[in-house]
Parts: structure tokens; C-alpha cells; sequence
């Protein structure tokens, strides 16, 4: 799979997850992966869903969870569908109470559930029932509910879906560790290839081959989703104009941010604000 985009999802640092609530989803979205996992509810459809390598239909209900940096897609009629999204930290299972004896169970179903699982469900399931009353909880009682959620889903029966081999691997090198952190606080200034490659001891070549192995992305496809990222959360919780937030996030060219956050997104940051607006829970 060549042409698997990476998207920018809305999960900052410092959310447990999100919930999006597409009323009218056009299904128009190429396949795409992210570092974040994702439950997925579909709603009043009939089409098909690509989780890895694998494609199968799925008729008037789908529910998967897929875990971190899984290519996926739905196809579907284009008006009418109804699609819950939750996004959550890929890296949930490494939280400090995923420790504690009441969350093991949830962090062993996460460790489970790679690349991806399905459910088998009516749509007046419980589960279901769940999923949706996430859209209209808020505060610490969304947190609770969420939490709730999980633990329902681990205690249902499910299909693991995918192979193993079809996501893109996110590395425990400590080399790209220190890659990415390296970008991650320097994201606003400008940042070369040469710089990134010694920081590890390679050169240029070495580091790009080297990267690319390990995440499936150019380290400048890397760096662009980084920023599209920050940019992304500003355009959500920020008034800041377009022109500030692309200098915040290390692009020294609007034209050259929008055309890449087009690319990232399908379409301009002006409509991308508009949009998260009406979506975001």
C-alpha cells in the first residue's frame, strides 16, 4: 500500500480521547492510518471497510476498533450515514494506571486487538447503545463513560481482523525515539535532514533509508504530519489567524502550508476549522 496517508488526527497531549459524531459522513477519505487507536461505529449503511490488507462488507452496523498506525477505510453510499468516532492515545497501554489491577484487563483486550477487531452486533446492542452516549456526555462523566466503554468492549466476544504485518510498525528504536522527540520540541524552527542524521550518527542517505524502514514514512512526510498536527490543534482551540499558525508550526510559506494541509486534510485550514467545530464533541 503504497498510498496510505497518515492523518492528523484531533487527539492532543493532554486528551484521553475525543469523540467525533459525523451525521452525514461521505465516506470520502482515502485509506489512511495514525499513531492513535480508534472505535469506529457505522450507522444505516451498506458498503465495504479495508482494515490492513484484509476487505470485506459489512451491512446496516459496523463496530471495529483498530489499533495504531493500521491502514483503514470505509466505502459506502455517500449520504445518510451516521459514523461515532473515538480516538484515543496509541499509547494508552504504556499510561501509569494501566498498571493498577482494576485497568489490566483493558490494557491485555488492547494488546489483543492488533491490527484490529470487530464486533458482531445488532444495532440495539448495548455496546452500541454505549458507543452513541459518548456523543452527548461531557466532562468527567464522558472520562467515566469512555473508561466504561472500554471495559464493555474487552468483555464482549470479537474477530480479530488484519494481519499483523499490515500496519505501519511504530519503532521502539531508540534512534527514531530520539528523532522524533527532537522534532516534536523543535517542530517551529527550521529543521534539515543533515541535522535529524547526525543527531543519530548517519548520514543523510543512511538516516532516510533507515527511517523509512522503520515507519514506513519519509522523515519529511514525518515532519509535515508533526506540524499539520499542532497546526490542527490551534485551528481548534486558538483564535489565532491562518497566517500565525503556520508560522507556529515551522512553515516559513503560507501557500506551501495550505497546499500541504490540503493534501493532509482535503481541504484549506479556514474549512477545517469551520468543520472540527461541527464535529468535535
Amino acid at each position: 500500500m503504497k498510498d496510505i496517508q497518515e492523518e492528523i488526527t484531533p487527539v492532543e497531549s493532554d486528551d484521553l480521547f475525543v469523540v467525533l459524531d459525523h451525521n452525514d459522513a461521505k465516506f470520502d477519505y482515502p485509506i489512511h492510518c495514525h499513531a492513535e487507536y480508534e472505535i469506529n461505529l457505522v450507522l444505516h449503511s451498506d458498503g465495504t471497510h479495508i482494515i490492513g490488507t484484509r476487505q470485506e462488507p459489512f451491512s446496516g452496523m459496523d463496530l471495529i476498533i483498530i489499533a495504531p498506525f493500521v491502514p483503514h477505510v470505509w466505502k459506502a453510499r455517500e449520504e445518510g450515514n451516521r459514523v461515532v468516532t473515538v480516538q484515543f492515545s496509541g499509547k494508552m497501554t504504556e499510561f501509569q494506571m494501566m498498571g493498577l489491577r482494576q485497568f489490566r484487563h483493558i490494557e491485555s483486550y488492547l494488546e489483543r486487538v492488533v491490527p484490529a477487531a470487530k464486533y458482531h452486533l445488532s444495532e440495539n446492542d448495548p455496546l452500541v447503545k454505549e458507543t452513541l452516549a459518548l456523543t452527548g456526555a461531557k466532562g468527567f462523566d464522558a472520562t467515566l463513560a469512555f473508561l466504561h466503554l472500554l471495559n464493555s468492549m474487552s468483555e464482549r466476544e470479537f474477530t480479530v481482523l488484519g494481519d499483523f504485518d499490515s500496519g505501519i510498525r511504530k519503532s521502539r528504536s531508540r534512534r527514531i525515539a530520539k528523532v522524533m522527540d527532537f522534532s516534536q520540541k523543535h517542530i517551529g524552527e527550521i529543521i534539515r535532514l543533515t541535522d535529524v542524521a547526525g543527531l543519530v550518527g548517519m548520514s543523510d542517505s543512511a538516516f532516510s533509508h533507515f527511517f523509512k524502514k522503520h515507519t514506513n514514512l519519509s522523515y519529511v512526510t514525518y515532519l509535515n504530519g508533526l506540524r499539520i498536527s499542532k497546526a490542527c490543534r490551534e485551528l481548534e482551540s486558538t483564535a489565532k489567524s491562518v497566517s500565525e499558525i503556520c508560522w507556529d508550526c515551522g512553515f516559513n510559506n503560507k501557500s506551501n502550508f495550505n497546499r500541504i494541509f490540503l493534501q493532509a486534510k482535503g481541504m484549506s485550514p479556514t474549512a477545517y476549522r469551520k468543520y472540527i467545530s461541527r464535529i468535535l464533541v
